[in-house]
């Protein structure tokens, strides 16, 4: 087929191949380590590259297969790898980049993992980065680059201050230095955004996420755009220019041309550091990849209607939500996320650590874990978790005040998600001594909408009163019952996002 099709109708049908065995419509689970030869000669011709079934698993598998090729469809990539966790994914994309000696500019606003992978890990192999605090100042990213950079990385919407990356702008800059961008979309979703489409290089995705969707299984992915040009500056790059014995001494240019990084990629750094993903876990995977645009509808529009309540309540002193109009990454999200600003975002609250634990212990509804993405509705205190390695004066930098709550907002019904958040403030309130009648609510963008303020009152119609009021709304999908429009304006400490 060559027409375009849908993103629904190439998540449920991209890259599938026919079973010619047994006529299954559903990939099989090819749970086996190995793959039979039929001779000497077809096992030889495997092992050389020249024919290209399976050999071994942690080499390639039909099932991890069939979910890499639905993936690379849905990102606009020309290949994709998928691995064991996001944490590989990035691992993979950077060793398949950078040896000794070379240089990263990245984002300050990134995951604390992979924060940690680049000073730590690969601090010890000789590697060096550079944060940019201010991701939207591009003469920053430009003054950060030296001659040994070799790559610039951020995420398309940051955990958890949810600060839009202007993808366009750092990708420009980014080829001016002669050098690929790495996005972690994860939090976006290609249903969201497309970096490949505004300029990205390379995407990376903890498939554990929105991707699976269902807090079942782990994964990650490493897409290839296909359109960096490894060969403009040929000495950047001489694990892929030079000639490699193991190619018959053709260089990955010369053998895959722009296609080279995912081919060394694959072949030589997955391969042998071996970050392979079970194929049952490719399987979930794919599961929850036929559903992710309708459970992503759902999400942002959750978000939104809570975002939007939160920025009422007298308690908060702020909503980290880009589709809000008070957002100073509204304009952003509107530009790249006309679906919505996703559903990973921060409040916090005037009490500092006491009323957000009280907050977070008085919730029943959301999940008190570290995950993101799920259909369950999440919630966490950063400053005490994911970002308690970080001294007080770097979580300040980077806005995680001890009174932050991170919110990754589920599907469920979203009067029953303010209902619970309800129970949180009563605690909030109970611990300040204080009850709601008592304080007047402050002048927010919330209350000047009229929004209701507590959980009786947040009922479809209230919902749809949101949604007539919100500046510049877009309508997420019609099929989305008492959906807010999304504005179109829009570890342990160590390892767990």
């Amino acid at each position: 087929m060559d027409e375009q099709r849908g993103f629904t109708t190439e998540q449920v049908h991209g890259g599938f191949l026919p079973d010619t065995a047994h006529g299954a419509r559903v990939p099989a689970i090819h749970m086996s380590s190995g793959f039979l030869f039929e001779d000497a000669a077809q096992a030889r011709d495997r092992f050389a590259g020249t024919d290209d079934g399976y050999t071994y698993t942690r080499l390639g598998n039909p099932t991890n297969a069939d979910v890499e090729r639905r993936i690379a469809l849905l990102e606009h990539g020309a290949e994709a790898i998928l691995v064991g966790s996001g944490q590989a994914a990035a691992t993979v994309a950077f060793l398949g980049l950078l040896g000794a000696g070379d240089h990263v500019v990245s984002a300050a606003s990134i995951y604390e993992g992979t924060r940690g992978l680049l000073l730590q890990n690969l601090g010890r192999l000789g590697i060096t980065v550079d944060f940019v605090t201010d991701a939207r100042d591009l003469d920053a990213w430009a003054a950060a680059v030296r001659p040994e950079t070799k790559a610039f990385f951020a995420e398309t919407i940051p955990n958890p201050k949810n600060d839009v990356l202007d993808i366009t702008g750092v990708a420009e800059v980014a080829h001016r230095a002669g050098v690929p961008l790495v996005v972690d979309n994860t939090l976006a979703t290609p249903y969201l955004v497309r970096p490949v489409d505004h300029g990205a290089d390379v995407v990376v995705h903890s498939a554990s996420k929105f991707l699976s969707g269902h807090g079942a299984g782990l994964g990650g992915v490493v897409v290839d755009g296909g359109r960096f040009d490894w060969t403009t500056n040929p000495e950047r790059w001489p694990h892929l220019t030079q000639a490699d014995r193991a190619l018959g001494g053709a260089s990955h240019t010369d053998r895959y041309g722009r296609g080279a990084f995912i081919a060394y990629a694959r072949d030589v750094v997955a391969a042998r550091v071996g970050p392979t993903p079970s194929p049952f876990n490719a399987f979930l995977l794919r599961q929850g990849i036929e559903t992710l645009s309708l459970r992503v509808e759902r999400h942002v529009a959750n978000a939104l209607a809570v975002a939007t309540w939160l920025e009422a309540q007298p308690e908060v002193t702020s909503v980290d939500h880009a589709g809000l109009a008070s957002s100073p990454y509204h304009d952003l999200a509107r530009r790249y996320l006309p679906r919505g600003a996703g559903s990973v975002f921060a409040f916090t609250l005037a009490g500092g650590e006491p009323a957000a634990h009280a907050f977070i212990d008085a919730v029943e509804l959301f999940s008190r874990m570290t995950h993101l993405g799920d259909v369950r509705s999440l919630a966490l205190h950063p400053a005490s978790t994911t970002h308690a390695g970080r001294t007080p004066e770097e979580r300040a930098a980077q806005g995680i005040d001890d009174g932050l709550v991170r919110l990754s907002v589920g599907i469920e019904d979203v009067a029953d998600l303010v209902r619970d958040l309800e129970r949180g403030f009563a605690a909030v309130r109970e611990l300040a001594g204080t009850d709601r009648e008592a304080r007047p609510a402050p002048a927010t963008t919330g209350t000047a909408l009229g929004l209701p303020t507590s959980a009786s009152a947040w009922v479809p119609e209230a919902v749809e009163a949101v949604a007539g009021a919100v500046p510049a709304a877009l309508p997420v999908s019609a099929a989305v019952p008492a959906a807010v429009p999304v504005s179109g304006a829009v570890p342990t400490a160590a390892g767990a996002r």
